[in-house]
């Protein structure tokens, strides 16, 4: 009963594990970094600070984006949530 319970604690812990390559999400119309960096550089803010920017796309969906500030100064965009208009 033992060996059991432990085989299946370690298969629930590697079912949660992961490879750690994540797909980069690339910028599309209307995302800040569209036409790559601003041109304004984010001075006043720390770097790892969080930026948000939401804006509908060409289909009338809303999208939430997430930056993070590089410490080159340039944001890197690390989530994109796409809503509907008419949510399921």
């Amino acid at each position: 009963m033992k060996t059991l319970l432990s085989i299946l604690m370690a298969a629930a812990v590697l079912a949660g594990c992961t490879t750690g390559e994540t797909e980069e999400v690339k910028p599309i119309p209307g995302s800040i970094t569209y036409n790559g960096q601003p041109r304004t550089k984010l001075t006043k803010s720390p770097p790892g600070s969080v930026i948000h920017n939401s804006f509908y796309d060409q289909t009338g969906s809303k999208v939430l984006e997430t930056y993070i500030l590089q410490p080159d100064r340039t944001l890197k965009l690390t989530r994109r949530e796409i809503i509907p208009d008419f949510p399921m």
